[in-house]
């Protein structure tokens, strides 16, 4: 672990703190399904917009590294640096590119929305690691600046919840019995993984942020939940918009889980297959120009 903490925007404070603290927990828990249903769409963007082996290339929420290691295949004897807010994926991240041998990425801890990146970058990547800042805009021109003029940008963000079965299923179950609390003691992950779902709101922060030739491309892929519906129902009540309903109600909310999970259950059969509980998932690959 770094000495020195990042520096963190105040506004992005609490979400550095979940992500330090009970949102990494559950990506460990879960890391399996995460890392390969959206590693899937991860590919789907790296296959539209390819880095050129040599490129210096930075990752954006990097969390496990798991990225930022495919990066480093493509570009070969290139460079690439992975970054995040939350020094325990970091620690994480270290630990297997060195068990791996790879000795082309580094790492570092930093909030991206005011942290000093580096640069210049050639092509910068981002699987699902630009939907939490406080000030998107900011964060965007601050990558902007980092990147080489004509550098490409490229980012998966997650489409409407609708097109998310995973997700909205269980949100509308949670939703019948529990608001948004007011008041917690769990820090919230700010805006949320759904912030960056609406195309043109997308684009105009692209735009605002100086980026041109802004594409996005639709990914829709079957995301496995578990290999049983037992599975699904953990995922979806410990991450997503329903999960952290139910995490910043904790215990409070203790009396009514079995009913939650029961009709989650319920809701999530449909997707129910021989290789395990398969539901739809959809992104944006959002891509731009420096």
């Amino acid at each position: 672990m770094s000495d020195v903490a990042p520096e963190v925007a105040a506004a992005n404070a609490e979400s550095s703190e979940a992500w330090s603290g009970p949102l990494f927990e559950r990506f460990v828990r879960f890391r399996d399904a995460m890392t390969a249903g959206l590693g899937a769409h991860g590919e789907v963007a790296l296959a539209a917009h390819t880095p050129v082996p040599g490129d210096r290339v930075l990752d954006i929420g990097c969390g496990f590294g798991d990225t930022t290691l495919r990066l480093a295949e493509l570009v070969g004897d290139g460079e690439v640096v992975g970054v995040d807010v939350a020094e325990p994926f970091l620690e994480v991240a270290r630990e297997e590119a060195a068990a791996s041998g790879v000795d082309s990425v580094d790492f570092r801890a930093g909030d991206v929305q005011v942290a000093d990146l580096g640069g210049p970058y050639d092509y910068v990547f981002s699987r699902m690691g630009v939907m939490f800042f406080a000030n998107p805009v900011a964060a965007l021109r601050n990558v902007r600046e980092a990147m080489r003029p004509g550098g490409r940008f490229c980012a998966v963000v997650w489409r409407r919840k609708l097109d998310n079965s995973w997700v909205w299923e269980a949100e509308q179950v949670v939703e019948k019995y529990l608001d948004h609390p007011e008041e917690s003691d769990e820090p919230t992950c700010g805006p949320g993984p759904f912030s960056m779902a609406n195309a043109d709101t997308v684009t105009d922060q692209l735009a605002i942020a100086g980026f041109e030739s802004i594409e996005l491309l639709r990914s829709d892929l079957p995301l496995r939940m578990g290999m049983s519906l037992d599975d699904a129902v953990e995922l979806t009540m410990a991450l997503g918009p329903a999960g952290e309903v139910l995490r910043l109600w904790g215990d409070r909310a203790g009396e009514i889980r079995p009913t939650i999970a029961a009709e989650i259950r319920t809701a999530l059969a449909r997707f129910e297959t021989e290789d395990g509980v398969l539901a739809p998932s959809s992104t944006w690959v959002v891509s731009a120009v420096a």
